[in-house]
């Protein structure tokens, strides 16, 4: 597979792709290596391993940023960040390995009742292209804890850095077979690897479309299933808040990794009070974010990650365009100066019109009819629109088939907690756009998925409950 660099439009580096058959072969031999000790590893043998890990992981940040920085065009200082975190991810998950307890029960008939958390077998974690090197580690490390061996099946436009993890591991002391990286297009792997009979659960990040097609197939087998599919989240901002805070804030909110983000509040309510002034702080601070070369520090949001890509942005924008939308800003590719913003930082040795780059774009008067409002875009597109009754805009929120993330700015608790509890998502920020935290659950409500990532609801969904009744 040729690997291309968003920012400058060249192919930069091949990677081989597996077959089908090497799918089997990764299989059983994970199957081997699971039978043939990590399944009965003692727990504190498995900790060690994974904090080494964790160590190995942060002694090659640099090394794993600058490769997502080429592979995907993600900042560079975001790559660094996220490199962090995986770090963190398998430090979390060592560290819990010896706080993973069943439970002792007393049952009416007497005796003695416990419950033990057994590992599943062999794992199967399919990671997307927008945040490769944390997601594998989001998924990697809870199975790897509880007791499983995992293939690891990045994304084909972004595997560079999974399977630097897998060699990296590997040093780190992770036995032969433990987690095993299988790179190549996404459908014929996917569809091997769902199907194979010793896989017993899929974690899946990614579109909702595939996310149904896993379903699908897993259900021949009752395999268990985790996904994390798309987002429409919403942004709603009382006239009582911090409005000029969530203001500044909210475009790297939507904007962060190019939009390219399943969390991305791309749906922004505020309250008629401070709508203008509202709208007007947030393109000023849209105008001023860095966009362009991913490799510089000041950068703050890259190329999307693909022409493909790109041209799927420009279908949304050329569809709101049509539906009389208004555009406060953005909406075009770079050219040569930029129309507007603060304007790329070329790729070194290149020039501003090149890459997959677009405007960070800001639409208002939005119909809720259109597609950019009820479809995810993933690219740097927001909606603002503004509601005079908090029960119609529930009503707005809710409508959205999606129930990812969202953000709710206020300074009345008995408001945040009614609001809280009324939209319809797995993972809110009250003043806040903090939607992931390694130590808390991260999922979604209706077509955003079910099962959850992070936090010790994603190390028990590796496992299998068995409950032993012992008699007097």
């Amino acid at each position: 597979m040729k690997l291309t660099n968003p920012a400058t439009e060249e192919v930069f580096t091949e990677v081989a792709a597996v077959s089908p058959a090497d799918i089997h072969a990764a299989v059983e031999a994970a199957q081997h290596a699971w039978e043939s000790g990590w399944r009965n590893l003692a727990p504190g043998k498995r900790a060690e391993i994974l904090f080494n890990i964790a160590r190995v992981l942060r002694e090659h940040r640099e090394e794993l940023a600058q490769l997502e920085c080429a592979n995907i065009g993600k900042p560079i200082g975001d790559a660094r960040d996220e490199i962090g975190l995986g770090a963190r991810v398998f430090e979390y998950y060592a560290g819990a390995i010896g706080q993973f307890c069943g439970q002792t029960i007393p049952v009416a008939r007497g005796g003695f009742d416990f419950t033990l958390r057994e590992p599943l077998g062999v794992v199967a974690a399919i990671v997307p292209w927008n945040f490769p090197f944390p997601i594998a580690c989001w998924k990697a490390a809870p199975a790897l804890a509880a007791g499983n061996c995992v293939v690891l099946k990045p994304a084909s436009l972004s595997p560079l850095t999974a399977l630097r993890l897998g060699e990296l591991a590997s040093a780190a002391g992770l036995p032969p077979g433990v987690l095993q990286v299988l790179p190549g297009p996404g459908a014929a792997l996917g569809d091997a690897l769902v199907t194979h009979p010793l896989v017993r659960k899929i974690s899946f990040t990614g579109s909702t479309d595939v996310g149904r097609r896993i379903m699908e197939l897993a259900a021949r087998d009752l395999k268990r299933v985790s996904l994390e599919l798309g987002g429409k989240s919403p942004n709603i901002v009382f006239a009582d808040a911090d409005w000029q805070r969530a203001a500044d804030t909210s475009p790297m909110n939507v904007f962060a990794n190019t939009g390219q983000d399943c969390c991305a509040r791309s749906r922004v309510f505020v309250e008629r009070a401070v709508f203008e002034p509202f709208v007007e702080r947030f393109v000023a601070a849209t105008k001023q974010l860095i966009v362009g070369d991913p490799t510089l520090d000041a950068t703050q949001l890259g190329p999307l990650v693909s022409a493909s890509q790109r041209a799927s942005v420009e279908d949304f924008l050329e569809d709101a365009r049509s539906c009389g939308t208004k555009f406060a800003c953005g909406g075009s590719r770079f050219g040569v100066p930029p129309s507007s913003g603060r304007g790329v930082l070329p790729p070194k040795g290149g020039t501003p019109n090149r890459g997959f780059y677009l405007e960070p774009t800001v639409l208002l008067d939005v119909d809720k009819t259109t597609r950019c409002w009820r479809e995810e875009i993933f690219g740097p597109v927001v909606c603002v629109v503004p509601f005079d009754d908090e029960a119609q805009m529930l009503r707005d929120v809710n409508a959205s088939p999606y129930g990812l993330s969202g953000s709710i700015w206020t300074n009345n608790l008995s408001r945040a907690l009614r609001v809280s509890r009324a939209v319809q998502s797995g993972v809110l920020s009250v003043n806040s756009h903090s939607s992931v935290h390694v130590e808390a659950p991260f999922g979604g409500y209706k077509q955003s998925g079910l099962g959850r990532d992070l936090g010790m609801a994603a190390m028990e969904g590796y496992t299998e409950l068995k409950n032993v009744y012992v008699a007097e």
